[in-house]
């Protein structure tokens, strides 16, 4: 039994050391992405580029729905966060603008409030709320795959910077899941307990897309 374990262990030490022997892996976005992340790109072929990205200097495509836009770094956008278990957003938020309730099923989320007032919740795993609102220099956290949101409660616009703790943090808005696509109304009535009328006034709001699968990867809001 303590062969095996010293085995066992002389294995994950090796393998952590073969690990370490890579400072980076630059992702190689002309490649498929597999479950693991993309390949990395030839070592003689990154540069310096490949470490920064200028994108988040402006807002993304503003939301008239939301009043809101968001700005992303992910992998797909900045290849040199590939394999590092991080990434980053920039979010605008006019006043009374709304992040809608959503969930990051691949990443926790951390949010800085550079500007502005935010008032931001969560909701546990057994329903319980946690609701703050927040102002310039606060920091709220949201755990991995949790239900959350964030309100621009004052009365100026709000800058959000945010975190992840993937590259690939994934995004599913739940107003979204429920509205825009092609699940029969009648199914949906029965498992959320709205009438017909609101189902069609929520499906039109947020637009049926037509087919059951969205943009893997899309943190749009352009609705």
């Amino acid at each position: 039994m303590l062969h095996n374990i010293l085995v066992l262990f002389s294995f994950l030490v090796v393998s952590s050391a073969q690990a370490g022997v890579v400072d980076f892996c630059v992702a190689d976005l002309s490649a498929p992405q597999g479950p693991a992340g993309y390949s990395c790109k030839p070592p003689a072929e990154v540069t310096a580029d490949d470490f920064m990205y200028s994108g988040l200097s402006v807002p993304g495509n503003y939301s008239s729905l939301f009043n809101a836009a968001i700005n992303i770094a992910f992998v797909d956008q900045f290849p040199g966060l590939n394999g590092l278990g991080l990434a980053m957003a920039r979010v605008d938020v006019n006043p009374g603008g709304v992040v809608p309730m959503h969930h990051h099923p691949g990443a926790s989320e951390t949010i800085l409030i550079a500007k502005g007032t935010i008032t931001a919740g969560l909701i546990s795993s057994d329903n319980t709320v946690y609701l703050k609102t927040l102002n310039e220099g606060d920091i709220m956290v949201f755990p991995q795959g949790l239900l959350h949101f964030q309100v621009n409660t004052g009365k100026t616009q709000a800058l959000v910077w945010v975190s992840f703790s993937s590259s690939n943090p994934g995004l599913q808005i739940l107003s979204n899941a429920l509205f825009s696509n092609n699940l029969p109304s009648e199914y949906i009535e029965k498992t959320t307990y709205l009438d017909d009328d609101e189902v069609k006034r929520l499906k039109a709001l947020l637009g049926s897309s037509g087919v059951i699968h969205g943009k893997e990867g899309s943190l749009s809001l352009s609705l």
